[in-house]
């Protein structure tokens, strides 16, 4: 396996390139052109749960989903809907 010597140069690179991105998607969160269905593997990697975890969700009743063709999509509002309704505030006593 050869090896390669990173520079400074290919870092500033690599740097100018990924805030490149971060604001293609900032802007795209701020103009409202993010995905508004998404996909199972999708929602596991935003709320950090297993496959399991995600099909308990939708067992109970807490994530809401539509089936279409054998594939199963969350609508990406109605996930901010129950995270911030979820939303546990220090000090309270309930």
């Amino acid at each position: 396996m050869p090896t390669s010597i990173i520079t400074t140069d290919d870092l500033r690179e690599f740097k100018m390139e990924l805030l490149d991105d971060i604001k293609k998607l900032l802007s795209k969160q701020a103009t409202g052109k993010l995905k508004r269905y998404l996909k199972s593997s999708e929602v596991m990697d935003l709320l950090q749960v297993s496959p399991g975890t995600l099909q308990n969700l939708r067992i109970n009743g807490t994530l809401p989903y539509t089936k279409v063709g054998g594939i199963i999509y969350y609508d990406a509002e109605e996930i901010q809907n129950i995270m911030t309704s979820n939303r546990v505030q220090q000090g309270s006593n309930s």
